[in-house]
């Protein structure tokens, strides 16, 4: 990245490809410089712009490292810090966020400016951008791509996949689909936002506590049902509207989620909205959605971020990095690793 000059712009091909997606800066070049300048680039900048440290920066760079998409940071580089995503080898890690962002650059695209926008707007606001953003790529290239050759036929389902149990002042929630690993279907999402709206509007129920049957707590969205939309407006409305994320928001300080296993897409994304999030020692959390041509739709680009800050929030969208619930525990993602009672599962 030049130090000085007007932004390239994403050099856009004739068919709208951008050509120059993600750009490079490496910080360790930038030591004794002052970053003002390279800062508001990186701020204006449409294309993702990826830090590289192997060295500590110094707090002078602290414009630099606020404005950048995201600094990989190698093992001698102090971990602590919200802004730097910790690898063990940072050209590796890089050379895997060029080859994630390649394939689905649109989407990568869409993700990097959504992500600078979320964290400074109100939740309401901040999911209608997310909605805005997820239903207008819907109708790209790179997720019908995506959608080739996959079965689009959904599993049909006579039983309720929600069940919601009441005990005193305690509202039992739990996501009843084991045999699809809790896969988040249309259903699924109705029946959980009845369970949480009965928590919403009854201010006698002090605890919510939300749990997955089986060994995965969710696999995220109901893969069957993907694309299946055929009004992308209509659909923006629906997330906006029937997302039982905004719900978990709101009953935020009574709610806790168990997770064990899997906590794919909409599963990390629901639960982090949460007060209180404890996860099983196996459990393990994955965004897979840009490699699907889409962004996080089930509220993620809102609760991830508040939780772990965007940048590292950027590296597990972009990269599809597995997170561990150690690793989990240390960002802030969950607040607490626990063996989960027989009956939690």
């Amino acid at each position: 990245m030049e130090r000085t000059g007007v932004d390239e712009g994403l050099r856009l091909a004739a068919d709208g490809r951008p050509q120059a997606p993600i750009r490079r800066l490496d910080l360790d070049d930038w030591q004794g410089e002052d970053p003002a300048a390279a800062a508001e680039q990186v701020r204006e900048s449409l294309s993702l712009t990826i830090g590289v440290a192997t060295r500590r920066p110094p707090e002078r760079l602290r414009p630099l490292l606020d404005a950048l998409t995201l600094t990989l940071a190698g093992p001698q580089v102090a971990p602590d810090e919200r802004a730097l995503v910790p690898v063990e080898a940072p050209e590796q890690a890089y050379a895997t966020l060029t080859r994630a962002v390649g394939r689905n650059p649109r989407a990568a695209l869409a993700l990097g400016q959504l992500l600078r926008q979320t964290p400074s707007l109100g939740t309401l606001q901040a999911l209608a951008a997310e909605a805005a953003a997820y239903s207008m790529l819907l109708g790209g290239i790179e997720f019908a791509a995506w959608r080739v050759g996959r079965k689009t036929t959904p599993t049909p389902c006579d039983r309720p996949l929600v069940r919601a149990d009441r005990n005193g002042d305690r509202l039992s929630i739990l996501l009843d689909r084991p045999e699809r690993r809790n896969a988040f279907s249309f259903r699924m999402r109705e029946e959980l936002y009845e369970a949480l709206e009965l928590a919403l509007l009854d201010d006698t129920i002090d605890e919510v506590e939300l749990t997955g049957a089986g060994p995965v707590f969710s696999s995220g969205g109901d893969l069957a049902e993907f694309g299946s939309a055929r009004d992308l407006v209509a659909a923006y409305l629906v997330r906006l509207d029937r997302g039982p994320w905004r719900l978990i928001h709101r009953l935020r300080d009574r709610t806790t989620v168990r997770v064990q296993g899997a906590a794919v897409g909409a599963g990390i994304e629901m639960a982090a909205f949460a007060g209180r999030v404890v996860a099983s020692p196996d459990a393990f959390f994955l965004l897979p959605e840009v490699a699907m041509g889409l962004v996080p739709g089930a509220g993620g680009t809102v609760s991830v971020p508040r939780r772990i800050g965007r940048w590292r929030a950027a590296w597990m969208m972009l990269s599809g990095a597995r997170i561990d619930a150690t690793t989990a525990l240390r960002w802030g993602l969950i607040d607490e690793i626990d063996e989960l009672d027989d009956h939690d599962r």
